[in-house]
């Protein structure tokens, strides 16, 4: 068991760096047989020099903490908001009749649709894309979190009742760390997306994050800025995936134990 456990973890170690290193491989492939032009496609060397210009000024480094700001904000605000309501959804049939209907509705107005009335509402600025970041963590968060409640096993909630469990006593001890594994799914795909609710509404409400750097290097036909850019986004998207993915692992170790 101890040797199957230390081959799948060298596996996920090892996995993504040879992907890595395929699409390296393709990429230098394309540059160097292809004919496309720099502006176009630069080569990895290109961007690489680009990368280690644009890291030795702090403005970059600085426009990163401002879209992590962001993202974090928008993050936790659309937490918030969703955990009670979803649980409002799976106690109150009235709730979850008023609202569920109305759910995915939010989900067909594209975030650059309400960056404009976010603007007229808020203002520009931190505040407004904070907001933007937050209404796209909500979404996957509620709906996560309220399936998992509903998927809860009843004979354990009714055995807990038996034992005199009740009210927040049953929400803290019971519903929640069994409906854990679900919600922190939510969480991962919802904070995820919370950097790209961050960089679209830096470059269309106006901010001094990547978005701009973005916007920058677009109009600079910075090609090579932009890839430094997206990759950094990446990044800063997949280490918050990793990061709650490891929380949801260590839960489950605890629950098994």
């Amino acid at each position: 068991m101890a040797h199957r456990k230390r081959a799948s973890r060298t596996v996920t170690l090892i996995a993504p760096v040879v992907f890595l290193l395929f699409l390296l491989g393709m990429w230098w492939v394309t540059v160097s047989f292809s004919g496309i032009e720099s502006w176009r496609l630069p080569s990895p060397a290109q961007t690489w020099q680009r990368t280690l210009t644009l890291a030795t000024g702090s403005s970059f480094w600085n426009k990163t903490l401002v879209t992590s700001g962001e993202a974090i904000a928008g993050s936790v605000l659309g937490a918030l908001v969703a955990l009670p309501l979803a649980y409002l959804i799976y106690r109150s049939p009235l709730v979850s009749a008023a609202v569920e209907p109305f759910l995915g509705a939010t989900q067909a107005l594209p975030a650059i649709a309400l960056a404009p009335l976010l603007v007229l509402w808020i203002g520009y600025g931190f505040w407004s894309i904070t907001a933007l970041c937050a209404l796209l963590v909500f979404f996957p968060i509620l709906v996560s979190t309220v399936v998992g409640l509903r998927h809860l096993d009843s004979e354990i909630l009714e055995a807990a009742q038996v034992d005199g469990a009740s009210g927040l006593t049953m929400v803290i001890s019971m519903e929640l760390p069994l409906a854990a594994p679900a919600v922190l799914g939510g969480v991962r795909n919802g904070f995820t997306l919370s950097v790209t609710g961050a960089v679209v509404g830096e470059m269309v409400m106006g901010g001094n994050g990547l978005g701009q750097v973005l916007t920058q290097a677009r109009s600079n036909v910075d090609t090579a800025g932009m890839f430094v850019t997206i990759g950094l986004l990446c990044v800063m998207a997949t280490a918050i995936y990793i990061l709650v993915y490891r929380i949801e692992r260590s839960h489950r170790y605890m629950i098994s134990q």
